[in-house]
């Protein structure tokens, strides 16, 4: 059970990082806020004491982390457990610190105060009021805050802390000490951040199994309230409960917003330098200090909007993610009867896109249909308005510093108007948001887009036996016939004679479950045997041809607006392992999507990294039939109601879009081995299987030196088993050694179908 964590990376602290005083840009930025509070020094006096429940003040949290690390490699785990729950529980009181320093050292106190200096140069009144607020700042963090805690941490405990990773030292400690109910939390928490990760998910499957252990164990301890109400949201809408979905749905706004704020309050730290830039190597002036930081703080609150609408564990942040919501509000309220509601939502989303035409639409509707003066008196919501006006305010900022400090910034809105962009880099700016607005729109448009089903089958003998109709679902189809029972034969006889196993699972044999045990092939390395003399070279060359029949019939028969490439090609055998198969609930393969992440629980597809996003069309080449169990099923999007089901027999090809539309999974084998040819193709030739290409050129060399053209190779010996010509790959030359092992180091560890 225990966590695979190889290195610990050191702990060290930042050296000073801003001259000429950075304090004073702590003061600017509050004092360009919306709203000020102010509450004396004196009032803060005592807060700190009580903010992690005992006297005293708040240690540095990567001391305690530090502590829990060297005391989880010592085995102390009662030392680990303690360390490492404090570590994460002083971090939690920092930031709620910070964030009452802040506000409680806000502007609006001193304004009186800085008249009395009695000079009237505005910058000393301004300085007057920095300084101010400065004192202020640096008193409540002193009675709060040990010194060593107002420090900046290293990146490296920064970034252990975002990905959650003292709870993956957490749940080996707790499992050690018999803590299971607090090992599976702990485990669960760790996993929602790290998806991929292989330990830890077959720790959380071994859980499972444990007798005792409760479902409501799995809880993310880190879980945000914002997105708990947007998954209740999502699921009332689908039950039809469309009152409860609009108080999800407000519930979701609010702490959305709670969210955002907390974000942006902690945006006002020490100057971030990057790249070579250190404080010694620092010429800037005080201004020109003071600008810099002010608007690396800006970015950071902008920025704040991605990071809240970012799930755990994923890459993309969920796009337009507060005036979506308004769009469903606007939807529930309506369905559930309450226009003026509904009224209110449309012109809370028109803040965001004034000129949105069906919400424009939507609009008039509500008006005529509230009656003149009650629609007219129904207005945009306050606090969205405030947050808009804000928002604007320093994206103009921000873009001044584009044009005219050089700085870079990443504006996280589709929704940010012109108005707010200087002319000068107007042009640059719109191809940017168009070039982004296409990509979002290539991401979302489904797989129906690319292909279309039903075109001709360019191979005779070969016959559709079931289509997307019959399937129930969309581009997704059997084709019979591909191969012959002496073909089958062939390249079953070259995966019992080659295939090893763990082969394209990173060297685990059983990397779906441990009930089965899995051998792999590719082609390359069926080449390389048949020229080693390993295998026969009729077999290998079968393995890599029936590959490029499986291409041509795909392409063909789904009308591919472009050339299909090979993404990967994989000759893999999962067989059911004796005495193991008693009581077994489990699946061969866990249904998935090939070119998105999918989340069952919310009946979404991410289309991001580490899912392998070129992919287009997935295709499994079934090889024999004599075994128990092993049969292909489609899903609904909640990865448990079954569409359809396919049963393997020699030379079917099942074919289908990679994407949301045919998640998918393998129920599992109970007795025999199952053998396949897993393909993706892809329609982005810079993504074509580099391995493949190697394999190729050396096939076209082999051929060449005997004399014979491609696709003449033991062309009488098979006449006698198909009549069927062959068709052929475009030849290509080799890749240079270099290029050609880099890519090998990639490939060969995809998940199978």
């Amino acid at each position: 059970m225990a966590a695979t964590l190889d290195n610990v990376a050191p702990l060290s602290r930042c050296l000073p990082l801003s001259p000429f005083s950075f304090i004073f840009i702590l003061c600017l930025l509050s004092s360009l806020t919306l709203n000020y509070s102010f509450s004396s020094p004196d009032s803060l006096q005592n807060t700190g004491n009580s903010a992690n429940g005992q006297a005293g003040l708040l240690p540095p949290y990567d001391g305690l982390y530090l502590a829990g690390v060297r005391a989880y490699f010592a085995e102390e785990w009662e030392k680990a457990v303690e360390y490492l729950e404090r570590s994460l529980q002083t971090r939690a009181a920092l930031d709620r610190v910070k964030r009452s320093c802040l506000a409680g050292c806000a502007l609006d106190g001193f304004g009186s105060e800085a008249a009395a200096g009695g000079d009237s140069l505005s910058d000393l009144k301004f300085f007057w009021t920095v300084l101010r607020r400065a004192e202020c700042l640096l008193f409540c963090e002193r009675n709060q805050l040990e010194p060593t805690a107002r420090s900046a941490v290293s990146e490296d405990v920064l970034a252990d802390f975002e990905s959650r990773n003292p709870y993956n030292y957490l749940q080996v400690a707790y499992y050690k000490l018999k803590k299971v109910e607090k090992a599976v939390s702990a485990a669960h928490t760790f996993f929602v951040s790290n998806p991929n990760h292989l330990e830890m998910k077959l720790n959380l499957r071994n859980y499972r199994k444990m007798k005792g252990v409760k479902e409501e164990s799995f809880t993310d301890l880190e879980s945000k309230a914002h997105w708990f109400q947007f998954d209740a949201a999502l699921l009332s809408e689908g039950q039809g409960d469309f009152l409860a979905a609009a108080e999800h749905w407000e519930e979701c706004v609010r702490e959305t917003l709670t969210a955002i704020n907390e974000c942006r309050a902690l945006c006002e730290g020490p100057y971030r330098y990057h790249g070579e830039e250190s404080h010694l190597t620092d010429k800037r002036d005080l201004y020109q200090s003071t600008a810099d930081h002010f608007l690396q703080v800006l970015s950071c609150r902008q920025s704040c909007v991605s990071q809240v609408a970012t799930r755990p564990g994923r890459i993309s942040a969920v796009e337009d993610f507060l005036p979506s919501i308004f769009e469903h509000l606007h939807f529930t309220y309506y369905k559930a009867g309450r226009i003026d509601k509904a009224l209110e939502s449309v012109r809370t989303f028109l803040l965001f896109y004034p000129a949105d035409e069906p919400m424009l639409e939507n609009l008039q509707y509500y008006l005529q249909t509230a009656g003149g003066a009650a629609g007219q008196a129904v207005t945009a919501r306050e606090e969205i308005s405030a947050f808009v006006n804000q928002s604007l305010g320093e994206k103009k900022l921000l873009y001044f510093g584009v044009k005219n400090l050089g700085i870079t910034f990443n504006d996280p809105d589709l929704w940010t108007p012109e108005s707010v962009i200087p002319e000068s880099i107007l042009e640059e700016w719109r191809s940017e948001k168009d070039k982004r607005r296409s990509e979002k729109g290539e991401e979302n448009k489904g797989d129906q887009a690319d292909f279309i089903e039903g075109g001709a089958l360019p191979l005779p003998g070969v016959s559709v036996s079931q289509d997307s109709l019959s399937l129930n679902g969309s581009l997704r189809s059997v084709l019979d016939g591909v191969l012959n029972p002496e073909e089958c034969g062939a390249i079953l006889r070259l995966a019992k004679a080659a295939a090893a196993s763990g082969d394209g699972y990173r060297g685990r044999r059983s990397p779906h479950t441990p009930h089965e045990k899995f051998d792999g092939l590719t082609v390359l390395r069926a080449l390389r045997l048949s020229q080693e003399g390993f295998v026969s070279q009729l077999d290998a060359r079968l393995f890599f041809d029936a590959g490029e029949r499986a291409r041509l019939l795909l392409q063909s028969y789904f009308n591919s607006p472009s050339p299909l490439y090979f993404s990967f090609t994989h000759l893999v055998c999962r067989a059911a392992v004796p005495g193991e198969q008693e009581g077994r609930v489990d699946l061969s393969h866990p249904v998935h999507a090939d070119n998105c992440l999918l989340e069952p629980e919310t009946r979404q597809c991410w289309r991001e990294p580490p899912a392998y996003i070129h992919r287009d069309l997935s295709a499994i080449l079934y090889l024999n039939e004599d075994f128990e169990g092993g049969n292909f099923f489609f899903s609904d999007l909640d990865g448990k109601t079954v569409t359809a089901e396919v049963s393997p027999r020699c030379g079917r090809l099942l074919g289908f879009t990679s994407g949301s539309d045919n998640p998918h999974g393998v129920r599992a084998v109970t007795r025999g081995q199952r053998c396949a040819l897993a393909l993706w193709f892809t329609l982005q030739e810079t993504q074509a299987d580099q391995e493949r290409k190697e394999a190729e050129s050396i096939w076209t060399e082999i051929l060449e030196e005997d004399g014979r053209s491609v696709g003449e190779e033991g062309k009488e010996e098979r006449v006698a088993e198909s009549n069927d010509p062959i068709p052929q790959p475009p030849r290509s030359g080799r890749l240079r050694e270099g290029a050609r092992e880099r890519r090998r180091e990639r490939v060969g560890w995809r998940d199978e179908l």
